[in-house]
Parts: structure tokens; C-alpha cells; sequence
């Protein structure tokens, strides 16, 4: 089979990785990995098994490609989570790592998966690995992005390569220009309620159509980053000059960027018509309990929350201040960025002559640092964690019981526009009611 004919995106991308001309569905290939990431849940077991297989002294095959980014339980007074940043401090110092972003230091960066793009590391025809789900949010970038568990990364901290099976890839089309009361959040959501949440196990899920193309890189990590959850194995859309202005002064590496074969084979092909889309939600609890805000409207909430890798980008701070601003909120409101990249440009970026911290606080949202935040739930004076019966209607992307903290609460999953509405309307609300547009 001749390299340049025949294979996905994602399959090209792992041939080059493998050294090999050509791979298919279900072979299982030696990757080498071009940049591995972990943080401060993950990071200290990964290095405790890496030391205990390659040995205590043993050097990471590759400085200049493992990236640590603590983020998850960062701003608490938990001795656990205080000491996960210790060790992770600790092996950065030993190893010389120049790719560390502690915590407390200007170096701090926030949520991993939002500030890898910042850092330019999601280069599109690379390799890389996470131990995090939601390292699938790189694909966006046209780049092979995925999660891995403790003992993998432990070995390509030792070796640089992974064992891989080549998914399948199932290829998800919008046809035609996207509402403007419709996100990408909205997108993911039709998919993942569409074919449930292990509709994709173990595939590639491909984001494709000018409907996709026209939106810029923040809309399409929202794609990638959920495809974990319908199991998909990783999350991609073709890098084009989108993509390529966004990394421009990101990054001085060389990257060599492939694309589908107009021959290439898929698992499945749906077709969408983005005119057809309605704002969505995914009731409690679980991503694929899918719902228009139409059958749901009126529902009764105590908590909005607008953050996380998924919902924590400029864009989306963008999005729910054009609802918030001039509106008294009926709901407690938390506003976490993902990075510290973003924090300071809601400083900076305006919406009518505001900046849109000023649009938050005036409208008494309670602002938060750069990171991971409630989403992850955490310790229990972790910034937003829901501690009791909380119904919150929220921008991150997993709703199963406890997920944001306790148990006995309920979270609706949205975009940044439908939990700002809700947040003024103090019940789950279509944001079509408060933007200035023309419903069709």
C-alpha cells in the first residue's frame, strides 16, 4: 500500500510514528512518542513506577519532551494533594526538566489540556500521550492525542515508545454554517447522546464539514476533548491554516502536518445539517443523556459553573458575557479560567466597553484561579465543589454522581451560552431568549 493513499489522518500519523509505509484497523505497532504529559494526580505514581522498573536513578529518555503541568488539586489545604506537588517538584528538579510549571511560581500555567496549545506542544503529526483522558483535546491540532494510565507513561518515561493498536475512525460531518446561538459544546453533545457513551470505544472520532472548519481552534478542542466520553480512543480534526496561524509563534519545531486520503476507509460516516441543531444538554448522570433545552426548559437549578478544559477557554468567557452582561443573576455563579493565559485576558478582552471580569464580578459571579477547580470534584475546599445537594447546570464535560463532589448532586452539562442563560434565568434556559439574533 503506498504511504500517501489509503488511511485516515490518524492512521498516517501513526504509520510515520512506527516507521512503517502504511498500518490498518487493529494492527498493533511500536510508537514513538513525541511528547508525554502528566500532572499532579497522575505524575507522582507514574514516577514511582518508572523508578521502581527503570531504576532510582534512572534519566527520562527525553527531557525535552515530558511536560508536567500540575493543575488538578492545586489552590487547598489537603496534605495529600499539597504532597503530590512535592514529588512532582522533587523529580523536575532531578531530572532537569525543562518543561515543569509549578505551582505558586510565574511559571504556573493552570488546566494541562488548555495550555499545551498555549505552549505550542500540540503540533499537528506528532504523537502525544497524557495520563489524563482528556489529552484527546490536542486532536483538534491534527496531532495523535491520547490518555494512557500510570504504568504506560512510566514506560515511555523509560523508553520513549508505546505499544498501540491502530483504531478505527468514525467521521462526523456538519454540513452547511452553524447557528449563532449554537457551540461547539452543543455539537458533542448531540454526537455523544447520539451514540451513547461507548459508541466510540476504542476509535478514532474525526470532526469534519465547513461547518467544523469554520470555527476556530478553541471550538474545535471542545470537539476533541469529549471524545473520551463515548469511549472514543482519541478525538481529530485536519489541521488547515486555522491551525497553522494559531501555533505561528507558539512553537519554533518543525512539525510535517497529514491529512485524510481522499481513499482513506472509516468505521462510519454521520452527516449533520448545522442548520437542524438546538442547544443541548446532558441531564444527571451521564454525557449521553441528551436533551434540547426546549424539553427541559424551566428545570430547576442552584449552581451555574463556567470552566474546565472543556468550557474554560476565552471563547467561551466571551460567550457567556454577552448573556451575563446588564442581567442580575438568580443563580450562585462560579467563573474558573482554564489558564493563567486566559485569567489575564478576561482582564483585557472587552465585550460593549467592559472588560469581561468586570461584566463577572459586577454581575457577582464568584471568580476563581487558573485550574481544574470543581471539576474534578477534589477536597472539599476545593473552589466550587458541589458539598451538598447542589443541582448545577455546568460548562465541564462528565455528570456522573460525584463527579463535581458530592454525590447527592445533579449536574446538567451545557454550553457557556445555555449556563449563562440559565444562570439569569435561574432555571435551565434556552440561550436563544437573550442573544440578538434571529431565530430561525
Amino acid at each position: 500500500m503506498n504511504k500517501n493513499t489509503g488511511m485516515t489522518l490518524t492512521e498516517k500519523i501513526l504509520a510515520r510514528a512506527s516507521g512503517k509505509a502504511a498500518v490498518s484497523p487493529g494492527e498493533t505497532v511500536w510508537v514513538d512518542v513525541d511528547v508525554l504529559l502528566t500532572h499532579d494526580v497522575c505524575g507522582p505514581p507514574a514516577i514511582g513506577i518508572f523508578k521502581k522498573e527503570f531504576g532510582k536513578n534512572a534519566a527520562v529518555w527525553d527531557r525535552e519532551k515530558l511536560v508536567i503541568i500540575p493543575d488538578h488539586y492545586i489552590f487547598t489545604k489537603d496534605v495529600y494533594a499539597n504532597r503530590n506537588i512535592d514529588i512532582l517538584r522533587d523529580f523536575a528538579s532531578e531530572q532537569r526538566l525543562p518543561y515543569y510549571y509549578d505551582v505558586g511560581t510565574e511559571n504556573y500555567k493552570g488546566v494541562c489540556h488548555v495550555a499545551m496549545p498555549e505552549l505550542g506542544f500540540t503540533r499537528p503529526g506528532e504523537v502525544l500521550f497524557g495520563t489524563d483522558s482528556h489529552t484527546c483535546t490536542a486532536g483538534a491540532f491534527g496531532q495523535f492525542a491520547t490518555g494512557i494510565g500510570n504504568t504506560d507513561a512510566a514506560f515511555i518515561m523509560g523508553t520513549g515508545k508505546l505499544w498501540v493498536k491502530v483504531p478505527e475512525t468514525m467521521k462526523f460531518i456538519f454540513e452547511g454554517e452553524i447557528p449563532p446561538w449554537i457551540m461547539a459544546k452543543d455539537l458533542i453533545l448531540q454526537i455523544i447522546g447520539d451514540i451513547g457513551v461507548d459508541g466510540a470505544t476504542y476509535r478514532a472520532m474525526e470532526f469534519a464539514g465547513d461547518g467544523v472548519m469554520a470555527m476556530d481552534m478553541e471550538g474545535r478542542m471542545t470537539l476533541t476533548n469529549m471524545v473520551i466520553e463515548a469511549g472514543g480512543k482519541n478525538g481529530v480534526v485536519e489541521p488547515d491554516q486555522t491551525t497553522f496561524d494559531y501555533l505561528a509563534g507558539k512553537t519554533d519545531k518543525k512539525y510535517e502536518p497529514v491529512f485524510n486520503s481522499t481513499d482513506a476507509r472509516y468505521h462510519s460516516v454521520r452527516h449533520y445539517k448545522s442548520k437542524d441543531l438546538q442547544p443541548m444538554v446532558a441531564k444527571p448522570h451521564s454525557p449521553d443523556n441528551k436533551a434540547t433545552v426546549t424539553e427541559v426548559r424551566g428545570t430547576k437549578l442552584t449552581r451555574a459553573y463556567i470552566g474546565s478544559c472543556t468550557g474554560g477557554k476565552i471563547s467561551d468567557f466571551e460567550a457567556a458575557a454577552r448573556i451575563i452582561k446588564g442581567n442580575p443573576l438568580r443563580l450562585d455563579t462560579y467563573v474558573v479560567p482554564a489558564t493563567t493565559q486566559v485569567r489575564q485576558q478576561l482582564r483585557e478582552v472587552t465585550f460593549e466597553g467592559e472588560t469581561l471580569w468586570d461584566i463577572f464580578e459586577q454581575a457577582g459571579c464568584h471568580m476563581g484561579e487558573a485550574s481544574c477547580a470543581a471539576c474534578l470534584g477534589g477536597p472539599s475546599d476545593t473552589f466550587g465543589r458541589l458539598n451538598h445537594e447542589e443541582i448545577c447546570i455546568s460548562t465541564t464535560n462528565r455528570n456522573f454522581p460525584g463527579r463535581m463532589g458530592s454525590k447527592k448532586s445533579q449536574v446538567y452539562l451545557a454550553s457557556p451560552y445555555t449556563v449563562a442563560a440559565s444562570a439569569v434565568s435561574g432555571t435551565i434556559a434556552d440561550p436563544r431568549d437573550y442573544l440578538p439574533v434571529a431565530v430561525g
